[in-house]
């Protein structure tokens, strides 16, 4: 369904002709600059600052000013992805939290679902709330399952509870109560009465982050919500400061973990629809053609994987942050503990470990030469004479020797040889994201024979050859700026938001009745988001959706909708869609069953203008060899050959042993491998036949 609008004014109108993506990642950030007058894509990484979270964003702006002339008052758009939410929850450095509940259901995080974190490991445990037992209060109240107000809130029952929260140091409350998915007049009641006692007070409500069913789901997403929002809202407006400082005029914007964008100011107020948006704006990034893919982004503390179908990337809910799963809309990602930073290790027992820990960008790899000592991946391949040379767009002058001190105090410790200890660092590594990898592809059915590995990030395309060998990978393919393709993918984004409404009713007329009534409140919250909020003006496109299961089942299956359908009452073919999709599941459906209706859902999106990327020239001759080099891999000493990106042309081919050299990353064809280029400029590797 498309809402028409006027349209659009010209961003370039005012003199503005730049749109710049960012994404702030570990050890680097990425910057992609698009210019519309010329039609060019431009990229730069700058190392990332985490105790000083933006300064790393005014350094590339100044960067980009300084290398392709893009003045900061030219910027038409900024859109960037941020860690600082999920990092917050992985270090512990939030709110101090209380939860306000209904009363006699105190224990609902500590309940959870009942599920051991590890089920291979009997000793495992779930991590600590975020906001302690001690500090979660009962409020008496009751609404019922359809909404109906049993029991109203006491303003001096929510009082007494502000009292002993603040005695315990909370300086934060999150409201979740039972059944405000229904309605959520009690929880504002507690709200109201919260700020009436102490106005100082933080107060988030569940039935604002995420108002759908099931008590734990909503109150553990609320209380990461609540845990980010301070540290989140501050970040941003430092950044808007900041770009207000050095002069650009775009309203910035954020990338969301759904794979959309939103203005950063409402980022403030719903910090948990940004917390995953770097994952996201990759599989956004590779979700770029027809070809269905395996994204595979390695940066410099993990790898994060998607399996992307037909140009679209995966969606779903329960994503952990840290340690705590969000039940809001997500692009599905797998993030390993595997990337260029990882710290290879040998532990008790005398057996070699890889990551999660991660060295990040200060000090960084042992081969970056800023104090680094432990040995990392990076420090691997530089010992493997597989790395050399200035790194990150001249950020890092790689230091072999230091490569070689680090990764030699493990050879030492295990009794190998230098090279072999690096060979066995990368075979580690990879072999961990080889199980994760099948992991993934097990749980959504997908055959990785049928799919191309998408090899991006600073250290993506160095191991893509190697992992797409061991899952049985007939492709890999290597876009042309593959270290700054999560950046690309916040540069096109489109503007995007979800929108929940729990129905629970049955699929019959009257149901229908009720979910038309809830489809017209959807559709008229979300155009007021994306007009009101957002000042977009374009054409708008909406997507309907419902939460189905048979009676008596316990879990839904999402399946498209149409929303005419609700209007003129037709059951049939909303039925029809759900057994459908049942039997896609499932490979089973029952047509005879009842079936019930438990969320409706709603996309709104607002499509913003894409690069027009140009072909690439076309050479009918051999690619320049840039040298040769001594490489050691898979198990043996070899000659490789030197390419630099920009020298091949659409065309040509080249074969493995190779490196291929670009400012952004390196990419590594082994020996039996094959690579040519397209006509868009990427790097098609293949095993030779």
């Amino acid at each position: 369904m498309t809402v028409d609008s006027p349209e659009e004014p010209d961003a370039m109108s005012d003199g503005s002709r730049f749109r710049i993506g960012v994404d702030i990642g570990g050890t680097f950030t990425d910057f992609c600059l698009f210019d519309e007058m010329s039609g060019t894509l431009r990229s730069l990484k700058t190392l990332s600052t985490p105790d000083r979270p933006g300064e790393e964003v005014m350094t590339g702006i100044g960067e980009l000013e300084h290398r392709f002339a893009c003045p900061a008052g030219a910027i038409a758009s900024f859109v960037h992805g941020t860690t600082v939410g999920v990092n917050t929850v992985i270090q512990r450095r939030g709110a101090e939290l209380a939860l306000f509940t209904t009363r006699e259901f105190e224990d609902v995080l500590e309940v959870a679902r009942l599920k051991v974190p590890d089920p291979y490991n009997i000793f495992s445990r779930r991590a600590p709330p975020l906001a302690p037992r001690e500090r979660v209060y009962g409020i008496a109240e009751r609404t019922l399952l359809d909404g109906t107000i049993e029991s109203p809130v006491d303003p001096e029952d929510v009082a007494a509870a502000v009292s002993l929260a603040r005695a315990d140091g909370a300086d934060t409350i999150v409201v979740a109560l039972l059944h405000a998915y229904a309605n959520p007049t009690s929880e504002r009641a507690v709200r109201d009465a919260i700020l009436a006692a102490d106005p100082d007070l933080g107060v988030t409500l569940s039935s604002d982050v995420w108002p759908v069913i099931r008590e734990y789901e909503r109150t553990v997403t609320a209380t990461v919500a609540a845990y980010v929002q301070r540290r989140v809202a501050g970040y941003i407006t430092s950044l808007q400061a900041a770009l207000g400082t050095v002069g650009v005029p775009a309203v910035p914007m954020v990338t969301k973990s759904n794979g959309g964008i939103m203005a950063a100011e409402l980022g403030k107020t719903n910090p948990v629809a940004m917390l995953l948006s770097g994952t996201a704006s990759g599989g956004v990034g590779g979700a770029t053609g027809e070809v269905d893919v395996l994204s595979y982004d390695v940066g410099g503390t993990s790898a994060d994987v998607a399996v992307i179908r037909s140009g679209s990337p995966a969606f779903g809910t329960g994503e952990m942050v840290g340690e705590f799963p969000i039940y809001v809309p997500t692009v599905s990602v797998t993030s390993i503990g595997a990337g260029g930073g990882s710290i290879a290790r040998v532990d008790d027992f005398g057996v070699l470990k890889v990551g999660p820990e991660s060295a990040g960008s200060s000090p960084g790899p042992a081969c970056f030469g800023r104090g680094g000592t432990d040995a990392t991946i990076t420090d691997a391949f530089a010992v493997l004479g597989l790395l050399g040379g200035k790194l990150g767009y001249g950020t890092v002058t790689l230091d072999r020797e230091a490569a070689e001190h680090a990764v030699g105090a493990l050879a030492r410790r295990l009794g190998m040889s230098l090279v072999e200890t690096g060979e066995s660092i990368i075979r580690v590594a990879v072999a961990g994201m080889y199980l994760e990898t099948s992991k993934l592809l097990a749980r959504t059915g997908a055959d990785p024979r049928g799919f191309a590995l998408l090899a991006f990030g600073g250290a993506g395309p160095m191991t893509a050859c190697l992992l797409a060998r061991e899952l049985g990978m007939k492709r890999v393919i290597v876009p042309p700026l593959p270290g700054v393709l999560s950046a690309y993918g916040g540069l096109i984004a489109d503007i995007r938001n979800d929108f929940i409404r729990t129905a629970f009713v049955d699929l019959d007329p009257d149901g229908l009745t009720v979910l038309d009534r809830h489809a017209d409140d959807l559709e008229a919250r979300a155009l007021a988001w994306l007009r009101g909020e957002q000042g977009f003006a374009g054409p708008a496109s909406l997507v309907w959706s419902a939460d189905m299961r048979y009676r008596g089942q316990s879990y839904e299956i999402e399946t498209v909708i149409d929303r005419s359908d609700l209007a003129a009452r037709r059951i049939e073919p909303v039925a029809e869609a759900f057994h459908r999709e049942h039997h896609a599941v499932y490979e089973h459906a029952d047509p005879e069953a009842p079936v019930q209706v438990v969320n409706l859902r709603l996309v709104i999106r607002g499509s913003v203008p894409r690069p027009e990327i140009a072909r690439n020239r076309r050479s009918s001759g051999r690619p320049p060899v840039f040298g040769t080099g001594r490489i050691r891999l898979d198990g043996a000493d070899r000659d490789a050959t030197l390419y630099r990106r920009t020298d091949l042309a659409a065309g040509q081919s080249l074969s493995g042993p190779a490196i291929v050299i670009q400012d952004d990353c390196t990419s590594v064809i082994p020996a039996g491998f094959t690579a040519s280029v397209d006509d868009w400029a990427n790097l098609i590797i293949e095993p030779e036949t």
